[in-house]
């Protein structure tokens, strides 16, 4: 029976870079993909590298690369490509576009580097590919311009308020990717994106309820917040996460209510006293028409 001959690191790693440029092109739109063969070609490389004895066993060096091909990625072509755009929504919209680049290299890459999914990230209790993946795009992408996203997107938030027509979708996927970085728990959404939201939705609301309060009369305002109220649910069924609904709808009921209570509660009574004078004056003026 013939032995297999030994994959040296060098040789392995250059057959699997040509792979990876594949794949970059792929993702940058160039009219290529790949068929089973050469998916399966890259695994057993890989399997081979990783399966070898000692000291030709390269599954660390494997991992270490697979975490290197996403940074130098990000660095050289996803950043550049973020910080070039100027106008707000644009950028969000090439950061939706990154992210979803980036899940989709994510998958190629998963592939051609099951082997180590099956045994050196376990034993080694090292992150998964798809948790290494997610760091990568934290570290480099999120960390440098959520900030910047959360501005935008609380800017369209605003334009909506005043009754500009906004790109929804756009929000949300935007909103998904705080999501998705925490892997399903809420922390960057909340710690990020929603505090800041909230802080906002409170100093937008204190405006107008200081000039709605002088301006109109209880009924008038009455209608006023059960309108905002009803339009801040829709934005939740349509872009925030359904987890927000009650911290912002109790911060515009605060801003609207709460704060105005006194002032509100005198608004009633004398509109209540103004009708009631209307009704007497009513009354009397039609006692005076009988008496002949």
């Amino acid at each position: 029976m013939r032995r297999r001959s030994i994959v040296e690191f060098e040789e392995g790693w250059d057959f699997i870079q040509k792979g990876i440029k594949k794949v970059k092109r792929i993702l940058e739109g160039k009219p290529e993909s790949f068929r089973a063969e050469e998916s399966m070609m890259l695994y057993t490389v890989i399997y081979n590298m990783c399966s070898q004895a000692p000291p030709h066993s390269y599954a660390p060096q494997l991992y270490d690369k697979y975490k290197e091909v996403l940074d130098e990625y990000i660095n050289s072509t996803v950043l550049p490509a973020l910080r070039e755009k100027q106008d707000a929504e644009l950028m969000l919209r090439e950061l939706v576009k990154r992210w979803e680049n980036h899940k989709c290299m994510i998958r190629f890459l998963s592939r051609f580097f099951y082997y180590l999914s099956l045994y050196h990230i376990p034993r080694r209790n090292l992150s998964t590919l798809d948790k290494a993946g997610l760091t990568c795009f934290h570290n480099l992408v999120y960390q440098e311009l959520s900030g910047k996203a959360i501005n935008a997107v609380i800017v369209l938030i605003e334009k909506e308020r005043e009754g500009e027509q906004i790109d929804r979708a756009l929000v949300k996927n935007v909103l998904d990717i705080f999501v998705a970085i925490g892997r399903g728990e809420m922390e960057y959404y909340v710690d990020d994106f929603e505090d800041a939201m909230l802080r906002d939705t409170a100093t937008y609301y204190s405006r107008k309820a200081s000039s709605w309060i002088v301006e109109d009369s209880y009924s008038d305002y009455m209608l006023k917040v059960e309108e905002c109220l009803k339009k801040e649910k829709e934005r939740v069924s349509h872009y925030l996460h359904v987890s927000s609904e009650t911290k912002l709808l109790e911060k515009v009921k605060n801003e609207l209510l709460v704060v105005y209570a006194d002032q509100l509660l005198e608004k009633e009574h004398s509109g209540s006293h103004a009708l009631l004078r209307d009704d007497k004056a009513e009354s009397s003026g039609s006692s005076c028409r009988m008496i002949p």
